[in-house]
């Protein structure tokens, strides 16, 4: 199971930081020394898709984002890492495509965004992995997300991108999908003149094209550590949960060390 993680972005809402905004430090972990470490936070979301059973990581990064590769190196809790270059920022769809030359269509693929922390964190073991899937939040402010319209069997019915009006609370944070659906996607994406910036309007032109999509809502807590209020929602939501610290990468020699968006819960 391949887990993609774009971190191709500049991090601007929340700059200047002297690395990487995935590196961003919030609380902390326990290393296989015993030793008390800042927790990357780009490191819940890998143990969250750990947890789901990803077997291969695959993150995409812009030129400078070097330390990434340095931080994480080439294995992460007996998973293989690899590293695409996205050389130009072009949006969401076109940062996890540049994963599809490592994807086959048997392969069950994870996505999710290295620069949030959201509970349960077993949330992506409970998406289908027949079908492309979306695990949902609800949120307090789904015009800043892509919020997802389900009928009562959960399956997407339109995705309302960005839209001051969103017609529900529900936005989605991570997804599940089998790699031939993720290729069928990308090869729709590369047909689509212009092509999409958003993931949710590729998805609305799939499903016009017959394609299903389920959403499940399992979502508790989604918060984007993008800004300083935000790092600060997010320390909270780790106090308020207990946060289990399970997870701690092991690769030799370890590194040293938006707005929020709070869910309704």
């Amino acid at each position: 199971m391949w887990g993609i993680i774009p971190a191709a972005g500049k991090g601007s809402r929340i700059q200047p930081l002297a690395f990487s905004k995935e590196l961003l430090p919030v609380g902390s972990r326990t290393g296989p020394d015993g030793r008390e470490r800042p927790r990357a936070v780009s490191e819940y979301l890998i143990e969250r898709m750990l947890l789901a059973g990803v077997t291969k990581f695959c993150f995409v990064i812009s030129p400078g984002k070097s330390d990434i590769l340095e931080y994480y190196g080439g294995r992460i809790d007996g998973a293989d890492v690899c590293y695409v270059v996205q050389s130009q920022p072009a949006g969401l769809c076109d940062a996890i495509f540049h994963a599809c030359p490592l994807i086959q269509p048997s392969d069950p693929v994870l996505i999710g965004l290295p620069d949030t922390i959201w509970f349960p964190a077993d949330g992506l073991a409970r998406l289908p992995a027949d079908t492309l899937s979306f695990l949902l939040f609800p949120v307090s402010h789904p015009e800043l997300f892509d919020a997802v319209l389900t009928d009562d069997e959960g399956r997407v019915r339109f995705i309302q991108v960005k839209e001051p009006a969103a017609a529900t609370p529900w936005v989605w944070g991570a997804i599940r999908s089998p790699g031939a659906v993720f290729l069928d996607l990308s090869k729709l994406w590369q047909r689509r003149d212009p092509k999409d910036e958003y993931f949710g309007t590729l998805v609305n032109s799939y499903l016009e094209q017959g394609g299903r999509a389920t959403g499940v809502r399992a979502g508790e807590i989604y918060v984007d550590v993008g800004t300083v209020h935000g790092y600060r929602e997010a320390l909270l939501a780790l106090e308020h949960h207990h946060d289990s610290n399970r997870f701690a990468h092991t690769r030799p020699d370890p590194a040293p060390g938006a707005g929020t968006r709070r869910v309704v819960s």
